[in-house]
């Protein structure tokens, strides 16, 4: 039973390597954010009485809304104002993704009243990494 000590040494360099390449590699740094929002509420009141708008919260935690059409008029659901409050929103989602802004995201919600009446409120969290 002759053993080559050349041939036990490389036969245990091998695991040692790899343990050691594992085992003292830096741990992956989570990457920091900013974050930044904006809100549609859709009113579904019929007649067109409700109120729609685009809510964003800038940097200075100050609101600035965009106006955006109700989904009722006084004779129903009007899918042209549906199709511009789709317009205005996708507009907006493509200004902050040109702006290095990711779509991270999307949280949808209803309220509905009593009496036939209601919101769709819709929020959009971005990030940026810094």
């Amino acid at each position: 039973m002759n053993v080559n000590i050349r041939s036990v040494l490389l036969g245990a360099a091998l695991p040692l390597a790899l343990f050691l390449g594992y085992s003292f590699r830096p741990s992956p740094v989570a990457t920091a954010y900013t974050y930044r929002q904006f809100s549609t509420i859709e009113s579904v009141v019929p007649g067109g009485l409700g109120r729609s708008r685009v809510i964003i919260s800038d940097a200075g935690d100050q609101e600035v809304g965009k106006d955006l059409l109700n989904f009722y008029s006084m004779v129903g659901i009007n899918f042209k104002n549906i199709a511009n409050n789709d317009r205005l929103i996708v507009e907006t989602v493509n200004e902050w993704t040109g702006e290095g802004w990711e779509l991270h995201t999307v949280t949808t919600g209803v309220q509905s009243g009593e009496k036939g009446g209601g919101i769709f409120i819709t929020r959009y969290l971005f990030r940026k990494a810094l």
